[in-house]
């Protein structure tokens, strides 16, 4: 009996069943059997993102602290509400890790010198929007692991790659996530494990609409001036970022096409970092 080993070695490469780059790029992404868990979803780009990997066939574990939000968002088939306080981090290991995809969004936002920063609103960002991801990211990894498949999608922010004044919590928390989440591209790699993080400029989410007042507050301004003068000021692009755009780079994460994208940071900021 010939051996399958060698033949299948030997065969040339024309015969290999890879497919073209625009036939997978063309193809609908399909999450069915495979399951996610997104935090920070009872609104925003949480909420977006767990829609639309729901529709894409995952189910979904969506966390948030927010009941009222969860039920509204788990209308959708295929969504499940899970009502969490994320910052509690021995609360964490009560979550499920049998996730396939993770996206770590969860995020709050304090405006105010470093002088005069809260020094607990400082260690809550830090907890909320960084350890716990890392306890998160900890506690899925050997499901992922073990079947050898695995995404983790990080949404950091412009401020994971510039500083803003004002923000010393929010951007020390993003620029971790960025190293954490190249740190795990390397160890996840050998076993089918992405990591990748998306980098909005702002979007047109609650967390961004009580900012504008908190801007406002800081900066002695009106809120329409907050918007014209310093959200959108670095942008090329003048409008705010929408959530579903998020999610639709979101769900290519964790298509098939993006199957060699790890360890880096897709910056959807209108031209902000262009500077």
């Amino acid at each position: 009996m010939p051996d399958a080993r060698n033949d299948a070695r030997d065969a040339p490469e024309s015969t290999a069943p890879h497919r073209t780059g625009p036939s997978m790029a063309n193809d609908p992404i399909d999450l069915n059997g495979r399951t996610a868990l997104v935090t920070g979803a009872a609104s925003g780009i949480g909420a977006a993102i767990a829609r639309t990997l729901s529709r894409a066939g995952a189910k979904v574990h969506a966390v948030d602290r927010d009941e009222a939000g969860l039920a509204e968002v788990a209308q959708e088939s295929g969504i499940s509400p899970v009502v969490a306080d994320l910052a509690d981090l021995d609360g964490l290991a009560g979550l499920p890790t049998a996730v396939d995809i993770l996206v770590n969004n969860a995020g709050i936002q304090h405006v105010s010198p470093v002088e005069e920063f809260p020094l607990e609103r400082f260690d809550l960002i830090i907890d909320l929007m960084l350890v716990s991801p890392f306890r998160l990211i900890r506690q899925s990894l050997p499901h992922m692991y073990a079947q050898g498949w695995g995404r983790i999608i990080n949404i950091s922010s412009v401020h994971g790659l510039r500083a803003s004044a004002f923000k010393s919590a929010y951007v020390t928390a993003k620029h971790g996530l960025e190293g954490l989440s190249k740190v795990v591209a390397l160890e996840g790699g050998p076993h089918g494990v992405t990591s990748t993080c998306i980098n909005p400029a702002y979007v047109r989410t609650p967390l961004v609409e009580k900012q504008i007042e908190d801007q406002a507050r800081t900066h002695g301004i009106s809120p329409s001036e907050v918007v014209e003068q310093i959200m959108l000021s670095p942008v090329a692009l003048k409008r705010l970022v929408e959530p579903d755009e998020v999610a639709a780079l979101a769900l290519f994460l964790c298509g098939p096409a993006s199957a060699s994208v790890t360890g880096t940071s897709f910056v959807m900021d209108g031209g902000w970092t262009a500077h």
